[in-house]
Parts: C-alpha cells; sequence; structure tokens
C-alpha cells in the first residue's frame, strides 16, 4: 500500500495496525513488528506519515512513557488512540458525569494524552457515539470527550461514515448508529451532531494560526458554540467559535480582551451574565470547580460565603446566566451538560479582527497533515455542518 500510493498528495499518513486485542498481543512483539512495520512504509514511501496504534483495543500507549520506539527516521511519527463512551462500559449512565469525566480525562492522559506534553503527534482516530440521541452513556460521554478534544486541540477522526452495511454480523442491511449517514445513506442521519462537532474541525493554535496573541475562548461542548460579546450592554450570548470572543483568565477574573479593565460577573440566581468595572468582589472571582473543571464558578455574596453560581445556558438556548451549579456531587442523575464550559487556549481569529494569513495555511507538521485526514470526510458533507 505504501508503494502502491507513494506520490499521491491526499494519502498523507498510513497506519499500521488497527485495534491489537486478544492473549496475543503482547509488549515484545508490539516493539519488534511495529518498529519493522514503521520502518518498511518509510523505505517505501518516505513522505507519508507512519501512524502507530497501541494495545486494547487502541486504548493504551502507557507503555511508551518508559520506552519509546526506536526508529531510523523522524519528524514523521504519529501515535493514535481509540476513545469511546463504551471503552469504560457503562461508567457514564451508572455513575456522576462530573467524576467519571475527571476520572476518564486522567485515564485518557496516562493511557496516551502523555505522549503530547512530550512533543509527539497524537491523533484521537475513532471516537463516536450512537447518533440517534438516546445512550445516555454515549451521551454524557460527548460532552466530556469533545471538551478534552478542545482543551487539548487533538485531531480527530470520527467513527464512522457508513449509514449502513450490505451485510455484518450476518444481518443483510445492518444499521450503523453510529454513522454520520443515514441507513440509505442519502442525508445526514444527526445534523444538529455534525453542526455540534463542526467547532473541533478547526485547529485552535499552531503553526498558520499565529496572527492573534494568545487568549482564551470559552467553549460550550452541549452545543459546540462559545460565550460571545456583541456589546458592552447586551447580555453575553451562545455564538460561533470561527471568530470567538477574546478572553483573558488571570487571577480568578474573566476579561475581555478587548474592553479591558471590564470583567464578567454574576449577578445572581437566573440572571444574566454581564461585564462590569468593578474586579475585586466576589461576583467577578471565577474559579473552575467539581472533578470535570468545567464548572465555571462564582459566589455572589460580599463575605464570600454564598451559594456558589455557575455559568449555564438560559431559557432561550442562547443567553449565558448563572444557576446554583449542579451536579457537583455524587447524584447519578444530574445531568450538567448545560453547565459545562471549557476554557480553550486559542489563536485562531478573533470576533472583528482580520488576518491575512488566516485560512492560508494548515498545520505544516505532522499534527496538520493529520487534520487533513481528520476533517476530510466532514469537508465532504459541509453542507450540513
Amino acid at each position: 500500500m505504501a508503494t502502491l500510493f507513494n506520490g499521491s498528495g491526499n494519502v498523507v499518513g498510513m497506519s499500521l495496525r488497527n485495534e491489537l486485542r486478544g492473549p496475543g498481543q503482547n509488549l515484545t512483539l508490539w516493539y519488534r513488528y511495529m518498529q519493522r512495520g514503521a520502518e518498511a512504509v518509510h523505505s517505501a514511501n518516505p513522505n507519508v506519515l507512519v501512524i502507530l496504534s497501541g494495545l486494547n483495543f487502541d486504548n493504551d500507549l502507557s507503555f511508551l512513557a518508559k520506552n519509546q520506539v526506536n526508529l531510523t527516521f523522524t519528524g514523521k511519527l504519529v501515535f493514535e488512540l481509540h476513545w469511546y463512551g463504551f471503552s469504560d462500559g457503562q461508567a457514564w449512565a451508572e455513575g456522576s458525569p462530573n467524576q467519571v469525566c475527571g476520572s476518564v480525562r486522567a485515564s485518557v492522559m496516562r493511557r496516551g494524552g502523555f505522549l503530547l506534553d512530550q512533543g509527539w503527534p497524537l491523533l484521537l482516530s475513532e471516537f463516536g457515539v450512537d447518533q440517534r440521541g438516546a445512550n445516555a452513556n454515549d451521551n454524557r460521554y460527548l460532552g466530556c470527550a469533545m471538551g478534552v478534544a478542545a482543551e487539548l486541540d487533538l485531531d480527530w477522526a470520527l467513527w464512522a461514515l457508513q449509514g449502513s452495511y450490505y451485510s455484518r454480523q450476518g444481518v443483510p442491511g445492518l444499521d450503523e448508529v453510529y454513522g454520520v449517514l443515514a441507513w440509505d445513506w442519502c442525508k445526514p442521519r444527526n445534523s444538529s451532531f455534525l453542526r455540534r462537532i463542526s467547532t473541533l474541525q478547526r485547529p485552535f493554535r499552531g503553526p498558520g494560526l499565529s496572527d492573534v496573541e494568545p487568549y482564551v475562548l470559552i467553549f460550550h461542548p452541549a452545543t459546540g458554540l462559545c460565550v460571545q460579546k456583541k456589546s458592552l450592554m447586551e447580555p453575553l450570548q451562545l455564538g460561533s467559535c470561527d471568530q470567538p470572543q477574546a478572553w483573558s483568565y488571570s487571577q480568578q477574573t474573566l476579561s475581555p480582551k478587548d474592553t479591558v479593565p471590564m470583567c464578567l460577573k454574576a449577578e445572581g440566581e437566573g440572571k444574566p451574565a454581564k461585564l462590569g468595572i468593578i474586579c475585586s468582589d466576589s461576583r467577578s472571582k471565577w474559579d473552575l470547580i467539581s472533578d470535570s473543571k468545567m464548572h465555571v464558578s462564582a459566589k455572589p455574596a460580599g463575605d464570600g460565603t454564598g451559594a456558589a453560581l455557575c455559568l449555564d445556558v438560559g431559557p432561550d438556548g442562547a443567553s449565558v446566566v448563572t444557576n446554583a451549579c449542579r451536579c457537583i456531587g455524587r447524584d447519578k442523575s444530574c445531568d450538567p451538560a448545560s453547565q459545562w464550559f471549557k476554557m480553550v487556549n486559542s489563536t485562531r481569529s478573533v470576533a472583528g479582527a482580520t488576518s491575512s494569513r488566516r485560512g492560508s495555511s494548515e498545520r505544516e507538521a505532522g499534527g496538520g497533515l493529520i487534520s487533513r485526514i481528520a476533517s476530510f470526510v466532514f469537508d465532504q458533507f459541509s453542507f450540513v455542518a
């Protein structure tokens, strides 16, 4: 395959083996044959990225923390990881979403996310959900996974495009409920899902995105939107993350970078979150609480002992308000999705700004090529996003 596609600009990476599993997998064989296979692909096609997957259905690359691979080439090695809701059984449906999100995120970092801190490209080469929308395990997982993907600026690929199979598991025309396409392959299965994940299709930072000083955007995984400021007088709203509002977050203060010294303030239960000029009181001090670190909370009482209020989405589905923080404890039935906000470091072009380089280049290192792989399928169906 590497020889066949040598010189083809549309083939930028090759994965050696999908989802190793079963009693025959072991580290000795992994190192032997992954390294041998990587060298073979490189020899046949020096221009293609070489992608290595882990053990246990590609859920585990933790062994690389102690013993990295030894190859003759550099600058084109990529690691891949798979992460689904069912990767952790029914933990999402049976546990507190905040606690599960915190523990599973830590597990993902131990099993592969640490490679990013070491400077290695990491591709989340499979994730996805039952797009019929009734799978509680998947629904809870998705908000957490999108928050992590945004936080780490992961390149990714979604399982799956196909809406059905000629035959699978002995069933003719089996429906693929994780598929982007409906059973007949003629339309999207879930257009709102595609709109929701579209925010993650573009990188948040990196080569080609350096015209803007680093800032924080406030991402809402449940909608795929970001917190926007239309004007100083209007309430905050959820809006597109394509050109988001740039915020700074320092010493518990959230301030729009274009209107310093104003800051975000909690006005009370059910009231819109607003900007103000008094930024030293408790109403303007925001902490990331809960195990998920996605509850953005302030205590409005002057003495600091009042009940915590968290950013939330208003009844109209677009306004940003504050409500009593919920689902912080062990309540398994509580859904925190509307109160999950992720602060994401970014250098995307911001609202009201222009950039001569914006859109002119993708990531130029391995991560950029991965991004093309991950977004290709969705680019073909951009009409639904």
